[in-house]
């Protein structure tokens, strides 16, 4: 089955985040939390429910299952750790933190990332202090949802599960094993090319 990177093309018109989603069936298979107030270190004396979310937008070297249609064979992607952090940048860069979508359609407003960093120590990044246990390079946003109903009727409700991403990104193919030639077919290849090439100068003459 194909692996594919995918890659950030800095030359691109279009490239990296443009959005996140929150979805039911995140891609990358982990859910965020919604933090209260009292969950919070407390930075004043505020009672009111503060509607963070905090979860993983793009964990590194894990590999996601694809399939573009029914009639199509499925493949997988992943993401780099270099690609993670550079995604991560260009998203506050270009200025999206209050871009959002809900399951990749509808378009929200009231919705800010209003925390963005990368999980760099495994034992004392501010994730674990929630229980989640992502790996060195994950890219980890806290989301402050200022929109009523998507409050009420998609986080509290568990509707909505995770954080999934929206860009552009280019492809790099990284081959299975079983499509890595040996020396000797790579030779048998190369020899059966150079005779085709060989005989189509022979026709032109």
């Amino acid at each position: 089955m194909r692996i594919i990177e995918l890659i950030i093309d800095e030359e691109g018109i279009f490239s990296g985040i443009e959005a996140i989603s929150i979805v039911d069936r995140p891609a990358i298979q982990e859910n965020f939390i919604a933090l209260s107030e009292e969950e919070r270190i407390k930075l004043a004396d505020v009672d009111t429910d503060k509607r963070i979310l905090m979860g993983a937008a793009l964990i590194p070297n894990k590999n996601i299952y694809r399939q573009d249609s029914e009639e199509s064979e499925g493949y997988y992607i992943y993401f780099s750790e270099e690609t993670v952090k550079k995604a991560s940048e260009l998203f506050l860069i270009e200025g999206n933190q209050n871009k959002s979508t809900l399951e990749h359609q509808a378009e929200l407003s009231g919705l800010s990332v209003v925390e963005s960093w990368i999980v760099e120590d495994e034992v004392h990044d501010k994730s674990r202090k929630y229980g989640l246990n992502m790996p060195l390079g994950s890219w980890m946003v806290s989301m402050k949802v200022n929109n009523e109903e998507v409050w009420q009727n998609y986080i509290k409700t568990g509707a909505v599960k995770g954080f999934s991403i929206e860009g552009y990104f280019s492809e790099a193919i990284k081959l299975s094993k079983k499509d890595v030639l040996s020396e000797d077919e790579a030779e048998y290849i190369l020899s059966e090319l150079k005779i085709i090439v060989q005989d189509k100068l022979n026709e032109l003459k």
